[in-house]
């Protein structure tokens, strides 16, 4: 199979048909033996003739239906418009919107742990390695940008991991990107202010009128204030430095810095107005530009921290199994604010930023190299964090 077939068909199995990268790898060959190397290929068959493939039949009922689902788009000339079903689920959520500062902090809120530092030391939990990044990501910002608030935190850790996690696709072949979509991003961006967060420039939106301090004060439990004043405009949020950039190292007060999202130039070039608007209702945006929300950011993170199978096969239900996963982003989260803590009064922000990269490749999970480690999982050692702090 030639290579640029192989990319397209692990994109369709992993993106469209939701088919675990590893388990994808190990099906092409057979797929190609079988004349089903297509969506197209595989929309003209039923679910029962792949199940000796791919014995799930929940499985190989879903890649089938994404096989129809997709043929039918490419016949359409469409690849990507949401149909008439989704834009009405979509309509309905609208309403789920939160209506003050102190709402929307609250429903991002992350779990914590008491867990004391000898349990956090035996413990292992199973994950890829996109999340863990993201983890590092947000408890950095609490030490670079102590001024923002968690729903700022999160909407900014989500650009940078799904802006490098883009760029890392592309350059394995994983996903395409054109050269006039980049110029088409980068003409979007124009006139944007922007913050660095790890050596990589986020396009941001000022959220003027988000009061969610306490009157006077610099704490975080109260909030006050509208959600959003709804001013904000391309080429407008530009800051008193003069060049549309914001440091996220400190060097503009922070007094003088409102409240941040990370903007969504992928989406701002994919998507027509009336999505864009539903997605940034509910995150509480009432701008007409897309931005990266808390609520992604804080549903990825609670699903992603898995504990390692002790080879036994016991069912549990979807309720435990997210019960255990959230305890162990908790447990996670701790041992990182445990590191970022017995650093921050030795090293700058800007040198936090910059140790944060070696000190997430010392513990990241071990997977295969390139596309056969694309979204592999391996165990994380929290000892390996706690042995990152700073001795005394």
């Amino acid at each position: 199979m030639a290579a640029v077939e192989l990319q397209a068909l692990l994109r369709f199995l992993s993106q469209d048909a939701k088919v675990p990268l590893a388990t994808a790898l190990s099906k092409v060959k057979e797929l190609q033996q079988a004349n089903l190397a297509t969506p197209e290929k595989l929309a003209k068959v039923k679910a029962t003739e792949i199940t000796t493939m791919f014995p799930d039949e929940k499985m190989a009922k879903v890649i089938i239906a994404a096989a129809k689902r997709l043929t039918k788009k490419r016949a359409a000339g469409d690849d990507s418009a949401p149909s008439p079903k989704k834009r009405k689920k979509e309509s309905l959520v609208s309403d789920d919107a939160p209506t003050s500062p102190a709402d929307l902090e609250a429903s991002v809120a992350l779990p914590t742990s008491t867990a004391s530092e000898a349990e956090l030391a035996t413990m292992k939990i199973f994950s890829n390695r996109a999340p863990l990044f993201l983890a590092f990501t947000v408890t950095l910002l609490k030490h670079t940008m102590p001024e923002q608030p968690l729903t700022s935190r999160l909407s900014l850790a989500q650009a940078f991991i799904s802006t490098s996690s883009r760029s890392r696709a592309v350059s394995l072949g994983i996903q395409t990107l054109e050269r006039a979509d980049l110029e088409a991003e980068e003409r979007l961006a124009m006139g944007q202010p922007s913050v660095m967060v790890l050596g990589k420039e986020i396009k941001i939106l000022r959220r003027w009128g988000y009061e969610w301090k306490e009157s006077g004060g610099t704490g975080r439990e109260g909030v006050e204030g509208s959600v959003l004043d709804g001013d904000q405009k391309v080429g407008a949020e530009l800051l008193d430095t003069g060049d549309g950039n914001v440091d996220g190292g400190g060097q503009t007060a922070a007094e003088e810095q409102p409240a941040l999202w990370a903007l969504d130039l992928e989406a701002l070039r994919k998507s027509n107005k009336s999505d864009i608007t539903l997605a940034n209702a509910k995150a509480g945006n009432n701008s007409s530009l897309p931005i990266y929300t808390p609520q992604s950011a804080r549903a990825y993170l609670l699903k992603s921290f898995d504990t390692p199978s002790d080879g036994k096969t016991l069912k549990t239900s979807a309720g435990a199994r997210a019960a255990v996963k959230e305890q162990n982003l908790g447990c996670l989260l701790q041992a990182l604010d445990l590191l970022y803590d017995s650093w921050a009064m030795a090293l700058s922000p800007v040198e936090l930023d910059k140790r944060t990269w070696g000190w997430y490749v010392k513990v990241r999970p071990e997977v295969e190299q390139g596309v056969a480690g694309w979204g592999g999982k391996n165990e994380i050692r929290l000892a390996d964090i706690l042995a990152l702090r700073r001795q005394p």
